[in-house]
């Protein structure tokens, strides 16, 4: 059976900001609460903005800043646990032994990781990757689900 509710690829166009939050919202309601979604994208992509639809989607109803500077921004919601991490500024995915990375990865809550690459091999296999790419004024994003 597989790990994910997404069984294959899912391809879509977002034109703006407000489309971006609203698709993560959506995509909120299908996830299951035990999730590892590795986001990709350069910089500007929409990750961030994603992440705040899915937080949103949830029941967030409090700010929503990118981990750049501190990894991990941990949010406890009525009904599960979301971690939003941010791997940019990490140079050495050693690093991350700091922040008890194995046990953040064991945990039972949904895990977003933006700059997902730069800790490769200290993630488990995901069970989502969401690839943003900038299109003109809008976004592609492409779900690819893991087995």
């Amino acid at each position: 059976m597989p790990r994910s509710v997404f069984l294959d690829t899912h391809n879509v166009f977002l034109k703006d900001e407000a489309a971006t939050l609203q698709y993560g919202n959506s995509l909120a309601k299908r996830l299951r609460g035990d999730e590892l979604v590795l986001l990709r994208g350069d910089l500007g992509a929409g990750k961030t903005t994603l992440v705040r639809g899915i937080l949103r989607g949830l029941g967030h109803t409090g700010s929503v800043k990118s981990p750049t500077y501190t990894l991990l921004e941990p949010y406890e919601l009525a009904q599960q646990t979301v971690y939003h991490f941010d791997f940019y500024r990490i140079a050495d995915s050693q690093e991350l032994e700091f922040i008890g990375i194995d046990e953040l990865m064991d945990a039972d809550a949904i895990k977003l990781v933006e700059w997902p690459e730069h800790a490769a091999d200290k993630l488990p296999d995901p069970d989502l990757e969401i690839f943003l790419q900038v299109e003109g004024v809008g976004r592609r994003l492409e779900i690819r689900a893991q087995n």
